[in-house]
């Protein structure tokens, strides 16, 4: 048995067991949601965003990939498509949100509306039926951008048809994913509104994939045809993109927070105000100390860069942070007064993660790891 025929049958182990374990987290999220859906689509949501994030981020990295070039994309190139390719699984995934929409939206209750004067001026954007509408749009534009540049990868180069959408593609993806993350996230609270949100979650998206992809490739550096064709210098060059969109991160989340709190308007200043009392304010330092601070000061150093097992365990602590952020941003929108943790906020990632490995590994075993280009 060859490497990549080894590498074939662990990836399969490797997504029967995420596939049981997402199954088995899932469920248990499925009869909690009996006696308290409201909090089952709460936690759901924060999972949700997580991942879709990660399939997302993959796209937005291979279309800067088309544009850009460089080794190492060359490495991680399998693995970004195959992540674009989950994006159907998520257009499945988003099914139950969809059933929870008056437990998550307050704009989606019409006693709620009938009492609220400033909802009322919404409704031409905030309905269910436009938010479906615009849901629908959203992935159609996501599914067709995917099946494009997979379709025109050719041995992992991209053909001139794919370089060419690639440019008018990441403006796409930035509008989309701005108006997703409106509609999904930031009208949990309409009241509340943002000019720089939609940047937060496209520069956390990217953040999210990097780490993941380098988790990933730290998994399979043993492996062949990883183990030869990975280099020192390719984990020096995802620790650098890691690295600024760390800064990017800090940049935008702090460019909120300061306008924001220094224009002290009523309507702007009790989002924040929720999310740094009660317990909540713990979040935000974690986030300050360990989605930024360390983070940055470990990635300066080149050495941290080029040691593939330093540089994973930097990774692995952002992905738990990437999820930090995500629930510190979602969940005050429903427990502004203390800290909530409830079983299913640490289930539901799990369960959704489980199918989206599952399904991401299916589509990276059926292909070689590498192109032919990138073999050693």
């Amino acid at each position: 048995m060859n490497g990549m025929d080894h590498a074939a049958v662990s990836l399969g182990k490797a997504q029967r067991s995420a596939f049981l374990i997402g199954a088995v987290a899932l469920a248990a999220c499925t009869i909690g949601a009996m006696a308290s859906p409201a909090q089952f689509f709460q936690s759901y949501l924060v999972a949700y965003l997580f991942w879709v994030g990660i399939a997302l981020g993959c796209l937005a990295i291979v279309m800067l990939h088309n544009l850009v070039g460089g080794g190492w994309g060359m490495v991680i190139r399998r693995l970004l498509e195959s992540g674009t390719k989950t994006l159907p699984l998520m257009a499945l995934l988003i099914v139950p949100l969809l059933f929870g929409l008056q437990h998550l939206y307050i704009w989606a209750r019409p006693e709620v509306v009938a009492a609220d004067e400033l909802i009322r001026h919404k409704t031409p954007y905030l309905n269910v039926p436009f938010f479906l509408g615009r849901t629908a749009f959203y992935f159609a534009v996501w599914l067709l951008l995917s099946y494009l540049l997979n379709k025109w990868s050719v041995n992992g180069l991209p053909a001139n048809k794919a370089k060419s959408l690639s440019g008018p593609g990441i403006l796409i993806y930035g509008l989309t994913v701005t108006f997703a993350s409106v509609d999904w996230v930031m009208s949990l609270e309409p009241h509340w509104f943002s000019t720089i949100y939609g940047a937060i979650f496209v520069v956390g998206q990217a953040l999210a994939t990097l780490a993941f992809l380098i988790v990933v490739l730290l998994l399979l550096s043993r492996r062949q045809p990883m183990a030869d064709a990975l280099k020192p210098s390719h984990f020096h060059d995802l620790g650098n993109l890691m690295l600024a969109f760390v800064m990017l991160w800090a940049y935008v989340a702090f460019s909120q927070y300061l306008i924001i709190w220094a224009g002290n308007l009523p309507e702007e200043i009790p989002w924040y105000v929720k999310r740094l009392r009660g317990g909540w304010g713990w979040f935000a330092g974690a986030l300050i100390a360990l989605h930024f601070a360390i983070p940055f000061l470990l990635l300066l150093a080149r050495v941290n860069k080029r040691r593939i097992a330093t540089l994973g365990a930097i990774a692995s602590g952002m992905i738990v942070m990437r999820l930090v952020d995500l629930y510190w941003i979602v969940t005050p929108a429903f427990h502004d007064r203390r800290l909530h943790l409830h079983w299913m906020d640490l289930l539901a990632p799990v369960g959704v993660g489980g199918i989206w490995i599952a399904f991401f590994l299916w589509n990276l075993k059926k292909q070689p790891l590498l192109p032919e280009e990138a073999l050693p």
